[in-house]
């Protein structure tokens, strides 16, 4: 029996993880060692008494005693905190999911490759922010890394034995999200609302809001560098609308390999947690005559200046995608809050790139989660005033 971990159980992902473990057998095929969620505690629990969890922590501590109170007499052990969910990464377990949104996934994730495990990496963030670091730190341990976002996931089942040999060019693709259609001057005036709709994928309000502003594939270009080990100019990004082709993989004999597959992060999510194997997995099987056509076009970068700054970040190297994706976050929370525009988000992280880029070792890869957290600090806040220096 293989044990498992789920950081970020409560989210959309972790939701299509716990679908997966509940229709392979449950508690009587999998032990379940650490469940972690945000703030409900009702689903968490529901989880872990599902799926007989060893420990279940909630992020906001305030929350522990309804916890306790919801896993009561279920054997299920109650913490709360972001230093009980560091630890529940901590215990062993032969596979752990990070899908935690934000950079708050990063210190789970670091631990579980601290300890030479094996992390199913869906926290874009991760690896944005501290790329380096990650992959540095699973290369001196023997952890595995397993892509769990679709577009990586999609790029990794297409490489040869995951040889980079012989690649010419990786090409992510992109739904383009709620506005990819609006006229451009309507954007100013995109409500949270209309942002949170995506056409295509059920996500949560903030991946949903990224994929609008592409700060999702923007971060996606930043990781498949980290990830593959590729410069910024042998990846491109494709809006294809249908959300059918996750990614190509071109090689230089002309040749291109394509993954598709309906839009749903469960095939991701299994491919990870089966790996090297593949297993049967109850999702929709793909029917290209009854999808008709696929349609592909090229970003407009005026559209979707986060790519623009997604080639920046990896030309500068350093602590670049740490105040991009810090930033970044600060941005999205200030348009959720209504303290900016849509359109507002590009500018406030590319002031805070400018600001960091003029900082003393910015050009040196953090090399501890405490330097990374740092830069992420700053970030925040010169992304924060940027309305200010605007003005």
């Amino acid at each position: 029996m293989r044990s498992i971990s789920i950081f970020g159980a409560t989210g959309s992902i972790g939701e299509s993880a716990f679908d997966l473990l509940m229709g392979s057998g449950g508690p009587e095929a999998w032990r379940t060692v650490a469940l972690t969620g945000g703030r409900n505690v009702a689903r968490l629990a529901e989880m872990a008494r599902a799926l007989r969890a060893e420990i279940a922590v909630i992020a906001d501590e305030a929350l522990l005693p309804d916890l306790r109170a919801a896993l009561a007499g279920t054997g299920t052990e109650a913490a709360a905190g972001t230093q009980a969910i560091a630890e529940a990464a901590d215990r062993a377990a032969d596979w752990s999911l990070s899908a935690i949104v934000g950079a708050a996934g990063l210190a789970p994730g670091l631990r579980v490759v601290e300890r030479g495990g094996t992390l199913a990496l869906a926290n874009k963030e991760s690896l944005v922010a501290a790329g380096r670091l990650l992959m540095g730190t699973a290369q001196r341990t023997g952890a595995t890394i397993l892509p769990v976002d679709s577009e990586h996931s999609a790029v990794f089942q297409c490489l040869e034995g995951g040889k980079l040999e012989g690649v010419e060019l990786v090409t992510l693709t992109a739904s383009g999200g709620a506005f990819r259609d609006w006229p451009l001057e309507r954007l100013p005036h995109a409500t949270v609302a209309e942002a949170s709709s995506h056409p295509n994928w059920a996500m949560g309000q903030r991946i949903t809001i990224d994929s609008a502003s592409m700060f999702n594939k923007a971060l996606e270009v930043i990781e498949a560098h980290e990830f593959f080990g590729l410069p910024g100019e042998r990846i491109e990004v494709l809006v294809h609308p249908e959300s059918i082709v996750h990614a190509l993989v071109s090689y230089i004999d002309g040749g291109t390999l394509a993954h598709l597959g309906p839009p749903d992060m469960r095939h991701a999510i299994g491919h990870a947690l089966h790996w090297p194997r593949r297993e049967k997995l109850p999702l929709a099987r793909l029917n290209l005559a009854a999808q008709g056509s696929l349609t592909f076009r090229a970003p407009c970068e005026t559209r979707w200046p986060a790519l623009a700054l997604a080639r920046q970040v990896i030309a500068q190297g350093g602590a670049a995608g740490a105040v991009l994706n810090a930033a970044k976050e600060q941005a999205l929370d200030d348009f959720i809050a209504g303290r900016i525009r849509f359109t507002d988000m590009a500018g406030a992280v590319a002031h805070a790139l400018d600001l960091a880029a003029g900082r003393p070792g910015f050009g040196a890869s953090p090399d501890s989660l405490e330097a990374v957290l740092d830069w992420d600090a700053q970030a925040r806040r010169d992304a924060a005033a940027w309305q200010t220096a605007a003005a």
